[in-house]
């Protein structure tokens, strides 16, 4: 994926499993644990049961935003 790709997929409020896929790349047994520990580090249990946070999966995946960015102005 490019830098235009993933700020695509990770400007959406709610993470499903395939956008994590697409993130991550990983496959559907480390996709469920992965989300798992995502959802395990928060405290909040008020969110819907297949989706999590965005702003939740890229502070664990250590997404940098403003080098997508800069990416993302250098591609065009």
């Amino acid at each position: 994926m490019n830098s235009n790709e993933i700020l695509k997929v990770i400007s959406k409020q709610w993470c499903s499993l395939e956008d994590l896929k697409k993130l991550t790349g990983l496959g559907k047994n480390n996709l469920l644990k992965l989300k798992r520990d995502i959802k395990n580090n928060l405290n909040n249990n008020s969110i819907p049961n297949k989706l999590l946070p965005m702003n939740e999966v890229v502070k664990y995946l250590n997404i940098d935003i403003d080098y997508l960015k800069k990416l993302d102005r250098k591609e065009e």
